[in-house]
């Protein structure tokens, strides 16, 4: 079974174990500017080791930022990121989170597509080590965990197959598959089930909830009925801040969600249509991703 944080000690024992009653991740008065304007505006939020988060907000609420922070990808104007008790993910680099136990996937699938299923995992197998994956021998017991992971995530049986020829949702579970071969206590995920048929998407969302528990997910997502099945806990983003929390029921009925998603203009209405899952015209424009 793939590793619970709790496990998660050094190899020379100088890092104790983490408190699992405190927050896995803890984003603490976060700011992010961008030529004078502010995306994220001193964002407080916390997520539980073993949790599954789905993070929801209106175009622009500063989602995909906060992503793009905790992963490197940006730096803060001010605040800080706690991970895993110790460890301030503001002032690390991209490169260096993959060993720290930070996975994200992006929205499009990132896969090496000439390669076998199997041999995709076996490649990034070799990320968190210091030796480049290309480069790494398998050791002992990892062709099970590879095996173990594709069974996880539901591809066993395409493991000798060539990458490029998955179908979409395939492709993403592949990806999700190259995560947790890594063994993550944090896997970051952006609209995991864009583009996917109904089948594909209740199957990743069924994928969500059986790896959750061992690891601690954050989920950005916009196809609402696809968080109203799946959500236990949703956070709502807007202007930069932490609107509502709660269960998906919860922060629907909240009037400050309800105000944000409908706006003051007629445009924003398809946005509102999505968050209490009633019907809108079949020309209304869908919500973008931030």
């Amino acid at each position: 079974m793939i590793g619970r944080t709790n496990n998660s000690a050094s190899h020379n024992g100088s890092r104790p174990t983490p408190d699992l009653s405190k927050p896995i991740l803890s984003v603490e008065s976060l700011t992010v500017s961008f030529d004078g304007f502010t995306v994220l505006d001193e964002l407080d939020l916390a997520i539980g080791y073993g949790e599954m988060r789905f993070l929801i907000g209106p175009n622009g609420a500063g989602k995909t930022t906060l992503i793009d922070v905790i992963t490197g990808k940006s730096k803060p104007t001010k605040g800080r990121i706690i991970f895993d008790g110790t460890t301030d993910l503001s002032r690390r680099q991209e490169y260096q989170l993959v060993r720290l136990g930070v996975g994200r996937k992006f929205q499009t699938p990132a896969i090496f597509s000439s390669l076998t299923v199997y041999q995709n995992l076996e490649v990034t197998l070799g990320f968190r080590s210091r030796i480049t994956g290309l480069l790494r021998k398998l050791r002992q017991g990892d062709g099970d965990r590879i095996m173990s992971t594709l069974e996880e995530v539901g591809l066993q049986h395409r493991a000798q197959d060539i990458a490029g020829g998955l179908s979409h949702g395939e492709k993403q579970w592949l990806e999700i598959g190259m995560l947790l071969v890594q063994e993550p206590k944090l896997l970051l995920l952006d609209e995991p089930v864009a583009g996917m048929t109904r089948r594909e998407r209740d199957r990743t969302g069924e994928l969500l909830q059986s790896i959750g528990g061992a690891r601690s997910v954050l989920v950005v997502e916009h196809d609402m009925d696809f968080v109203r099945q799946f959500a236990q806990t949703v956070t709502v983003l807007h202007l930069g801040k932490v609107l509502s929390e709660g269960t998906m029921e919860e922060v629907q009925q909240d009037p400050e969600v309800v105000r944000a998603y409908l706006g003051n203009s007629r445009s924003q209405r398809p946005q509102a249509g999505r968050l209490n899952g009633r019907r809108e015209a079949e020309h209304a424009a869908p919500v973008a991703a931030d």
